[in-house]
């Protein structure tokens, strides 16, 4: 019996979304917003990116059964992390989609406020695209290879980091700036920036 043919895939990229328990999430708001606020405010962000990702299959990875169960509500396939830690979740989410036949994969911070179609990141003539945050700091977007070693380094410093770790794995990358995935949700002033407070 032949190996089975890897599924037909619209683009051949799939959207990895890496989200924490909606009850715990957003702790660095915790001064500004109660826990109830944090968790609405995180399910919205979520609700948000996968509505941007359409029509792209997305891979959420989280290891929480709340959000599992909305993520499979959503029609989003689940993942679950083998270990703790976000690199460890995207590489997860990465390992996952080659192993239903994706060539390339999109990872996306669940709390991007105004993220907008995430398919025509897929478009750039590039082997890679990265979306830093409004600070040019963060990673908020980072299309990548499913083949090949890579790895992640999400954290403070991350842009620089991705775009060194790109350039050592021989892969050609385009920067690309957006204004709705730019904006996440980790301060009080990121609120603000959002019109969130």
């Amino acid at each position: 019996m032949g190996t089975p043919a890897a599924p037909v895939t619209a683009s051949g990229v799939a959207v990895v979304v890496p989200i924490k328990s909606f009850a715990h999430a957003k702790g660095r708001l915790a001064d500004t917003l109660s826990e109830q606020a944090r968790c609405a405010l995180a399910r919205r962000c979520a609700h948000t990116v996968l509505a941007a990702a359409r029509p792209l299959q997305v891979f959420v990875v989280c290891d929480d059964a709340e959000v599992a169960d909305w993520a499979r509500t959503n029609g989003a396939s689940v993942v679950a992390p083998p270990r703790p830690g976000l690199n460890e979740a995207v590489a997860a989410g990465r390992t996952a989609a080659a192993d239903a036949g994706y060539a390339r994969v999109l990872v996306v911070h669940s709390d991007l406020p105004a993220a907008q179609s995430l398919a025509s990141l897929a478009d750039e003539p590039t082997d890679t695209v990265i979306v830093p945050d409004r600070h040019h700091d963060g990673t908020n977007a980072l299309l990548v290879p499913t083949a090949g070693a890579f790895t992640f380094h999400y954290g403070p410093g991350s842009f620089a980091a991705h775009q060194a770790a790109l350039t050592q794995a021989g892969w050609t990358c385009t920067v690309v700036s957006r204004p709705d995935l730019a904006l996440d949700l980790d301060t009080p002033d990121d609120l603000r920036a959002a019109g969130l407070a």
